[in-house]
């Protein structure tokens, strides 16, 4: 799967919707704004696009053909698809739209919307994806490849799950600081709201879990009332 996946070209979106107006009018509007577009009218062919790995980003439609479409979302997460998602969807309660972040999604949509939130939307996605970033990052024992997409600590491989991958290395590239929830709401979940939920603590949790065994000195400590902080001198 590897290197296709996060390969980007960030002028081609991949446009996954199965009602025929509005997907014709969403690519009239890229189209207008200077964006190639590929337009898949369902799920299957969809997942076999985003496997592809060839989309700046993609805006997919949560309900297709009746079925949702955030667990292939979630399993493309998993696969090691790092192209930003942007979920539109009618589904319109604080719930759905957490769900549809937490699900992989970097952003979630309403229907009906305005044609120029969405290219806003698309525009905002593609300059954080862009944005020029170092690709091996070292904090203490702890080192990142950005490239490959590993992590160790020492010579012991650490084994993350994409979401806890974004966690960690927003850690380490904030090393001694303290790190606030709602930072990394914002900056890893990319929530453009504050929920009430405590995704932050469970996901934390897991990571420190695999970078602190039990021996280990501890780098990642929670830092009682105001968030977590990634110690460089274990």
């Amino acid at each position: 799967m590897a290197d296709a996946v996060n390969e980007q070209e960030s002028g081609q979106i991949l446009l996954i919707e199965d009602e025929p107006e509005l997907a014709a009018e969403i690519a009239k509007e890229l189209a207008r704004a200077g964006y190639t577009v590929r337009v898949v009218r369902n799920a299957q062919e969809g997942l076999q696009s985003a496997l592809e790995g060839a989309a700046g980003v993609m805006i997919v439609d949560r309900l297709l053909d009746g079925e949702d479409f955030l667990p292939a979302v979630e399993n493309l997460r998993a696969l090691g698809l790092t192209t930003p998602v942007l979920v539109i969807s009618a589904l319109s309660s604080v719930d759905d739209r957490i769900l549809g972040l937490t699900k992989g999604g970097d952003d979630y949509l309403v229907k009906p919307f305005a044609m120029g939130e969405l290219l806003a939307r698309v525009a905002a996605l593609i300059r954080r994806s862009s944005e020029k970033r170092s690709t091996l990052l070292r904090v203490g024992p702890l080192e990142m490849d950005l490239i490959d997409r590993i992590a160790r600590r020492g010579e012991r491989k650490i084994d993350l799950l994409p979401r806890e991958f974004k966690i960690l290395e927003y850690f380490m590239r904030h090393p001694n600081q303290v790190i606030t929830r709602i930072m990394l709401l914002e900056n890893v979940w990319h929530y453009q709201f504050i929920p009430q939920t405590n995704v932050v603590d469970v996901h934390v949790g897991k990571v420190r879990r695999k970078i602190d065994l039990p021996g280990d000195a501890p780098m990642l400590k929670v830092v009682r009332g105001t968030g977590f902080v990634l110690q460089e001198d274990a």
